[in-house]
């Protein structure tokens, strides 16, 4: 899972990328800045995306997920804003 949050002052005093980070950390093990990877069960996902929506600006952040299918098949999901759209990824 990687993100990136436009790093904007919420009304109850944090900010976005902070209270991402600590969701994401919650269920995930920390990689690199915003990159977060492990293994997670299908209703902890569930969970997690459902604390990150209610946390990040559809309008100016996005998440996205990586789920490994199997060997050589992964699926990719953006939540927020898709005016970033990178270049698919190949691994």
């Amino acid at each position: 899972m990687f993100y990136d949050i436009a790093d904007e002052f919420s009304e109850v005093g944090k900010y976005r990328t902070v209270k991402v980070f600590n969701i994401c950390k919650k269920y995930l093990k920390h990689h690199q800045k915003s990159i977060f990877r492990g293994n997670i069960t299908p209703a902890n996902q569930i969970k997690l995306k459902k604390e990150v929506e209610k946390v990040i600006d559809h309008k100016l952040d996005f998440i996205t997920m990586i789920k490994v299918l199997n060997e050589g098949n992964f699926e990719e999901e953006t939540i927020g804003t898709n005016h970033k759209n990178s270049e698919s990824i190949f691994i």
